[in-house]
């Protein structure tokens, strides 16, 4: 229903007096924003190799029917090299998925299996509080099949630095920020320290340097800070320039502040950084006032070489199709792990298929019942 034209007046009031009244909010953001402004860097262009891995997203799965909540994980590189095709349901045993990441003899035969050898777990339950055994007493929740699917990707990326060779320097670009609050207890700077220890390792055997950073299309930090930075005229250069983010300016972000402190800050008592691996940086790949900025996570080891990574990072983000100046070979990789149009048919059939074998002599039901109209009342709108 519209709004009554009466009413308007009042609400055009109402929404005036809570501007003015929040008016010191904004005041407050652009005060915080406002030291950034001297410390933006303009990002000279370097040259490198850039590489990324992306999951498809479960989000797209649209399957007509399944009623078993078949998930297919799926990670491609922006290469289109296929890293991981697993099918996996919300109600499946967790111990069989353990011991499918393993051979007979105990071998690792996944990315997975040998990043839980590295950890010293043969049970995926150990790895992620978020992934748990199905209980009688309680229903299972779907939404482990999303942690399931980022664990896979930090394991193949892992997988990948520690046992791959590279011909050239190399950038690796992750989808999204180098945080993470999946793993249990101290599983993650573990995981960290792991990859650091193989990063060092390749450029001590073969002279290569590897970099890793994660690029995400917003935050919250950003979200909060934009139109103060806009105000402020904070990264409105005609120049690709990039500025690095206190971690103060990340705590008034994050509901949670944990989210927000890296290895780089004492927090005292001794306290871990359980959930961080990168240090933020707002960065602008184009040379327009106007052009998109970008949360850029630079892993923690590797911060006195922010310049130089951004700049290898430079001219692939300026080639960006579609999406302009985001990281190519990110885009690349979605594009590559899509599954569209004939890839979608495939596995509606094939599920299609598999619940008909369950069915046995009942499968001539499930043909009856695809006939059936799904959703009689989308008739109201014809």
């Amino acid at each position: 229903m519209a709004i009554d034209p009466n009413s308007i007046d009042a609400l055009r009031n109402g929404i005036r007096e809570q501007i003015a009244e929040d008016r010191g909010l904004l005041d407050q953001l652009r005060a915080e924003v406002r030291p950034l402004a001297a410390k933006v860097r303009r990002i000279q262009p370097r040259s490198t190799t850039s590489f990324a891995l992306v999951g498809t997203d479960g989000g797209n799965n649209r399957i007509q029917f399944d009623p078993f909540l078949v998930q297919l994980i799926r990670v491609v590189d922006s290469s289109n090299n296929e890293y991981c095709l697993d099918v996996v349901s919300p109600t499946m045993d967790m111990d069989r998925l353990s011991a499918r990441q393993f051979d007979p003899s105990g071998a690792p035969k996944t990315s997975l299996g040998y990043l839980m050898a590295f950890l010293g777990l043969t049970d995926i339950t150990k790895i992620s509080h978020m992934i748990r055994k199905p209980r009688p007493d309680k229903p299972v929740s779907p939404s482990w099949v999303q942690v399931y699917r980022e664990l896979v990707e930090w394991a193949i990326l892992f997988h990948i630095l520690r046992t791959k060779d590279f011909a050239t320097d190399t950038i690796f670009v992750c989808d999204g920020l180098l945080r993470s609050k999946i793993f249990a207890g101290e599983t993650f700077p573990h995981i960290l320290k792991g990859i650091e220890e193989s990063i060092n390792e390749h450029n001590r055997r073969s002279r290569r340097r590897i970099y890793l950073t994660g690029v995400c299309k917003s935050s919250k930090v950003l979200d909060r800070y934009r139109l103060a930075m806009s105000l402020e005229g904070i990264l409105q250069s005609d120049y690709p320039a990039f500025v690095e983010v206190d971690r103060a300016l990340e705590r008034n972000a994050y509901v949670w502040d944990e989210y927000a402190r890296g290895g780089d800050v004492d927090v005292g008592g001794g306290e871990v950084n359980k959930f961080v691996g990168g240090k933020m940086f707002f960065v602008k790949f184009g040379s327009r006032a106007n052009d998109p900025i970008w949360p850029v996570d630079i892993f923690l080891p590797q911060v006195a070489d922010a310049a130089a990574i951004i700049g290898y990072m430079l001219a692939d983000a300026i080639n960006g199709f579609p999406v302009p100046f985001y990281p190519q070979c990110l885009q690349k990789a979605h594009e590559n792990a899509a599954l569209v149009d004939f890839d979608f048919d495939i596995l509606q059939d094939e599920i299609f298929r598999g619940i008909r074998t369950a069915l046995g002599d009942r499968g001539s039901a499930l043909d009856i019942f695809r006939l059936k109209d799904s959703d009689p009342a989308q008739r109201r709108y014809g």
